[in-house]
């Protein structure tokens, strides 16, 4: 079950750099969610049965409701453990980067990448980076663990998935896939959850762990977010939600509070586009959403330092937050209006 997205010379090149033990380090973008943090847990986990010493440096820390996953103990990020990160690093003959495709969302931990000899991209993300020895980067995957049990699987080593790896895999192919509902989802994607199943992975331990953990602030910033500050533009076409540092800190926030407030706006009837702001210390930072024929990418590309797919993007500003805000809905007639239902 090798998908076209690991192509034989891409997985040639890789089984040769991965014919002698390597000192390896696997890394993921900033804010990790399911799929960077399950994809980079499972890579690690295979590496490390084909007799390499790897180490998981994220940028970051994971949310609170992702730190159950199997091998996330022995993650180290840089926000918290800046010594041992750029230790491990710097030791490092080879790094995988994993579901990010600008080496920008590294953050702080972005100049140690860069000095790693050797680096392989893993990434289902438009527009790639360049510089890499090996790339796997395919934009119709699901997800990044997609892609990684592919590459698995072309490398012939589907054997080393134990329950602790199709685990992490699962978690990644539901969230990024939207519990298979998103257009990304593929028979593939289908066959690929079905393999990890089969090798110990439990649907419904994993949507509970993921999916029904919420603090009491976190469900009451989800209602305030919802009551307070959703609003509707453009002939209800529309949805914005955006949340201050007071809001956000009037509700104790931590990361991955808010994760998922950008697809409420989507729910709503007649909308077609869903926008989320949350201001930072340095930064507001934007999610879209989109449905149909609305490339929400192109448009953050274009004015928002952002990217992402077509249907779900991510973007960031420099501005206050209502300075950003303003100048979204600057932008958004002429977007519309170039992409009418």
């Amino acid at each position: 079950m090798v998908h076209p997205s690991a192509t034989p010379e891409a997985l040639a090149a890789l089984a040769g750099l991965l014919a002698t033990p390597r000192r390896a380090v696997v890394t993921a973008h900033t804010n990790p969610d399911a799929d960077a943090l399950g994809s980079s847990l499972a890579w690690a986990g295979v590496l490390r049965a084909m007799g390499h010493q790897v180490s998981v440096v994220l940028p970051d820390p994971a949310p609170a409701n992702l730190r159950w996953m199997p091998g996330h103990e022995r993650v180290v990020n840089h926000q918290e453990d800046k010594d041992a990160a750029e230790q491990a690093m710097a030791a490092a003959e080879i790094v995988f980067c994993l579901d990010f495709n600008r080496t920008d969302r590294l953050k702080d931990l972005e100049p140690a990448v860069r000095n790693v000899p050797l680096k392989v991209l893993i990434d289902h993300h438009r527009d790639p980076g360049t510089g890499y020895d090996v790339a796997f980067s395919d934009t119709s995957a699901s997800s990044t663990c997609q892609m990684v049990h592919d590459v698995v699987t072309g490398l012939g080593k589907a054997d080393l998935i134990d329950k602790n790896i199709a685990t992490c895999l699962y978690a990644g192919l539901m969230t990024d896939s939207g519990s298979f509902r998103f257009p990304s989802t593929s028979p593939h994607t289908l066959r690929v959850a079905a393999a990890v199943m089969a090798r110990g992975a439990d649907p419904q331990q994993v949507y509970s762990a993921i999916m029904e953990d919420n603090s009491l602030d976190r469900l009451r910033l989800t209602g305030f977010a919802l009551h307070e500050r959703l609003q509707l533009h453009h002939g209800g076409e529309v949805a914005v939600i955006a949340l201050s540092r007071a809001d956000l800190e009037r509700f104790n926030y931590v990361a991955g509070d808010t994760e998922g407030l950008v697809n409420q706006g989507l729910s709503v009837r007649g909308v077609r586009l869903s926008a989320f702001l949350a201001e930072r210390k340095d930064m507001v930072k934007i999610s879209l959403r989109s449905r149909g024929a609305l490339p929400v990418n192109e448009f953050l590309s274009a004015h928002f330092q952002g990217g992402g797919h077509a249907n779900a993007a991510g973007g960031r500003s420099s501005l206050s937050l209502e300075e950003t805000v303003a100048g979204l809905m600057r932008e958004l007639p002429a977007f519309l209006a170039a992409h009418p239902r």
